[in-house]
């Protein structure tokens, strides 16, 4: 599963809008019902209005009625097309797929192609989290 993640990401990298930074990122999100979720940044001259890709497929996940979320792919490249590593999500993107997923269940695939990516659950990245239970 985490190779079709990782491609799901791969195939939508180029739509990537980064202008300023010039560094490019896609993800994709396996949702509690099985469907794949894509998304990239979308960057802003006003910066703060821009968005992660983590952020946009778990958006769109969203808005289909996912609420749960069981894994993640992230890929990254620069604007030469150059591999980006193994990009890890930003600590607001961290705490939005917090929302949605169990941090102790949660796979984050930080993947440089179908065959070389890094696995990591969503607790090992967000310690000591805050979710929806706390408010409970």
């Amino acid at each position: 599963m985490n190779e079709e993640l990782i491609r799901s990401a791969l195939d939508v990298l180029g739509n990537s809008y980064a202008p300023y930074s010039g560094f490019h990122v896609a993800a994709a999100v396996l949702a509690g019902s099985g469907k794949i979720y894509s998304g990239v940044n979308v960057e802003n001259a006003s910066y703060p209005a821009g968005i992660c890709a983590e952020c946009n497929a778990v958006a769109k996940a969203a808005s289909c009625g996912e609420r749960r979320i069981r894994s993640i792919a992230i890929v990254s490249r620069d604007s030469n097309g150059n591999d980006g590593g193994y990009t890890s999500p930003c600590g607001i993107c961290r705490q939005v797929l917090r929302e949605f997923s169990d941090p102790k269940d949660l796979k984050v695939v930080m993947a440089r192609s179908e065959s070389d990516y890094r696995e990591m659950k969503l607790e090992e990245l967000l310690p000591e989290s805050f979710g929806p239970e706390n408010l409970k």
